[in-house]
């Protein structure tokens, strides 16, 4: 049995399409500004009230700009149709590692967000419920899927690795080839019905799958009432988790009362867990956040702890107050550092990642991680494949 299907009408970029997902950014002009250098972008169709001319306008009131752009890409040759196909995915570092994917449909049907629930896909992150609406406003009125749900195949990663590996080794030349801000290139190939294409679903979607990337997309799709939602399956061998840290642009209460010691280094990533690293204009402090006892182990993890014992208790911030900005591991401390000391945040607040197998133990036992603890990477990119809907 299978989860995994074939994208029934489906679009490959030609070029320049390609794109960040929406939520990987920490400033939101930096948006804006890859649109404005690139409007074919997917970005300008997943986030147009971020176009240079609609910044400032809700993000409803753009939804036509959205609809528009994506008709004028696909009549300007910038994707090219395919019918009844997975595509092959793979992801090159400039150091020559390589990481694989299959962008395929997925049963929407199967996803379980508890013990009690059952479904072989395993949504693991609390969600912020306006971005949810918000993804399912932009494909009820585009009528596609432009960003994939990244999920992680528990069960047979290392068959489906080198199945992935040997299809692309097969395959000839790509259909595009895509270079990320980091200098991965990203490759695509389609395979229509046959024995390979059969063989590769049988291996994505079989056995449980993790959402690595897309707890919002994956929701979105529940909350629209899709049978199927696009999704990249990858391998654990292909991904590795960066850290996830925050910054706070104002702070309504000091930081009282908490057991820190200074720090006679710049503030980092802490090697380990157990402690967190926070940097303000007046200093740097390592920090341990008190424990609840009673608590089981996600409730215990570095984020579940910074989000209770530091955002609620210490500072009373809500994990969705506007200001807190949750900071992915491609920017690296020294970026949120130079936030804090330019005056354009008063603390950041530097966690140390969660390990794979910590993420997928977590996961297999039904339990739920933090929001927003999880930066993995590579990400699979937007605007490669595009699923149509029915």
């Amino acid at each position: 049995m299978t989860v995994a299907y074939p994208i029934a009408r489906a679009w490959l970029s030609t070029g320049g399409t390609g794109a960040q997902n929406y939520d990987e950014f920490a400033d939101d002009a930096e948006i804006t500004d890859i649109i404005a250098a690139n409007p074919s972008s997917a970005l300008a169709v997943e986030m147009p009230h971020r176009a240079p001319e609609s910044v400032g306008k809700p993000f409803r009131d753009c939804l036509p700009d959205a609809v528009a752009r994506l008709r004028a890409a696909k009549d300007d040759g910038h994707y090219a149709p395919a019918a009844d196909v997975v595509v092959l995915y793979r992801i090159t570092a400039p150091d020559g590692a390589r990481a694989y994917g299959l962008w395929c449909m997925v049963a929407t049907d199967q996803i379980s967000t508890s013990a009690d629930e059952p479904g072989a896909v395993i949504r693991n992150e609390d969600v912020f419920i306006e971005k949810v609406r918000e993804r399912v406003a932009l494909a009820e009125a585009t009528k596609h899927l432009l960003s994939p749900v990244l999920l992680l195949q528990t069960a047979h990663g290392e068959a489906l690795h080198a199945a992935l590996a040997q299809a692309v080794a097969d395959a000839g030349a790509p259909a595009v080839a895509d270079t990320d801000p980091a200098g991965r290139t990203h490759e695509i190939w389609a395979v229509g019905a046959g024995t390979t294409r059969d063989r590769l679903l049988t291996l994505a979607g079989g056995g449980e799958l993790v959402v690595a990337d897309g707890n919002h997309r994956s929701l979105a799709a529940q909350t629209a009432g899709y049978p199927r939602f696009l999704a990249v399956v990858t391998t654990p061998e292909s991904v590795a988790i960066q850290p996830y840290n925050r910054l706070v642009s104002e702070l309504p209460e000091a930081l009282d009362g908490l057991d820190r010691e200074p720090l006679t280094v710049p503030a980092d990533v802490p090697a380990a867990g157990g402690r967190v690293h926070l940097h303000t204009r007046e200093g740097a402090w390592s920090v341990t956040l008190p424990k609840v006892a009673e608590a089981g182990v996600v409730e215990n993890l570095d984020h579940a702890l910074v989000e209770r014992r530091l955002f609620a208790e210490t500072l009373g911030l809500e994990p969705g107050d506007k200001r807190i900005t949750y900071v992915g591991g491609d920017y690296p401390a020294a970026w949120l550092r130079g936030e804090v000391d330019a005056g354009r945040a008063e603390l950041a607040v530097l966690i140390a990642p969660v390990t794979v197998d910590d993420f997928v133990a977590v996961n297999l036992a039904r339990q739920k991680m933090p929001r927003k603890s999880t930066w993995f990477t590579p990400k699979a990119r937007a605007g490669l494949v595009v699923a149509e809907l029915d």
